[in-house]
């Protein structure tokens, strides 16, 4: 199944409903970072909902999820844009804990119960617009859920699971957000509370094969509107010509230094991707930075 996320209108045209299939572009980033189950975890349900928040905007807006707890896994960055492309990185991927009662890999542990939650959009006006939470659970979904209700005075339900197997693989990931409308009813309110305290673990959900549009069914029913689907998939802003710009914007002695030291690399933070430089690309780099000098 290729991942996509569902947008919909439900109960009684009352609730906002995203609901996301992001198995391909959590396994590519775990991949990539080589992440330890519970931080593959940890970075897949905040990949599962950095992607769906994309989906909130529009045109070319974008923004960047930024959740940083007191844990060993440092800081989860997700960097997203409503196209349906996302990526993104966590300082420490090599941390993993496993809690003995649940038998489940434990997220809370490697993320930690302080911190903060940190959204910067880029809609394009000429500020950003930043809005900031306090992380309460460590467990990301309830993290953003709060995010959502305290910074965006939207009511939301957040749900994030992702699937590990044996061979410590993603098998599977995604999640739903489900946001109030203004004026929402008492009524529609207890169905939604109704309908997920009825509701499978998302990590089941997905684990079953459960596609974006049967897990609205058993939110909604017949009581619900798909409006778009939007494919998803792992993407990354990196390019060799914007780390050339980087390297061009240091300076010619710092250049220099380069050249003698026979070559440079760059290595980006978000997907990994390693860029060389040799001295003949550089010679080149140094003959910009001459002519930005004039």
């Amino acid at each position: 199944m290729i991942d996509y996320i569902i947008k919909a209108l439900a109960f009684n045209n009352e609730a906002r409903v995203y609901i996301a299939h992001t198995s391909q572009t959590v396994a590519e980033m775990v991949r990539r970072h080589d992440a330890l189950p519970a931080a593959a975890a940890a970075l897949g349900r905040s990949a599962s909902a950095g992607a769906i928040m994309g989906a909130m905007l529009k045109g070319n807006q974008r923004l960047t999820l930024r959740i940083e707890g007191n844990g060993p896994i440092g800081k989860i960055v997700i960097d997203a844009n409503a196209k349906g492309e996302v990526g993104g990185y966590c300082d420490q991927p090599h941390v993993h804990f496993h809690n003995t009662q649940t038998g489940k890999v434990d997220v809370k542990a490697v993320v930690g119960t302080q911190g903060s939650v940190r959204v910067v959009k880029d809609i394009g006006l000429r500020e950003l617009f930043t809005s900031e939470s306090a992380l309460v659970s460590g467990e990301i979904a309830e993290d953003l859920a709060y995010y959502f209700t305290v910074s965006e005075q939207v009511p939301s339900a957040v749900a994030l699971g992702v699937y590990i197997n044996p061979e410590n693989e993603v098998e599977s990931a995604g999640g739903f957000i489900i946001q109030l409308l203004p004026g929402a009813s008492e009524e529609t309110i207890a169905k939604i509370e109704a309908a997920l305290a009825k509701m499978p673990t998302t990590v089941e959900l997905l684990h079953d094969g459960k596609t974006p549009e049967d897990i609205l069914d058993l939110l909604a029913g017949n009581d619900a509107q798909i409006l778009e689907r939007l494919p998803v998939r792992f993407h990354c802003q990196c390019s060799y010509e914007r780390f050339a710009r980087g390297i061009v914007a240091l300076g010619e002695d710092e250049i220099r230094n380069m050249i003698a030291d026979g070559g440079a690399s760059a290595q980006c933070h978000f997907c990994n991707e390693v860029y060389e430089f040799d001295i003949e690309q550089l010679e080149i780099l140094l003959a910009d930075a001459k002519r930005n000098q004039k």
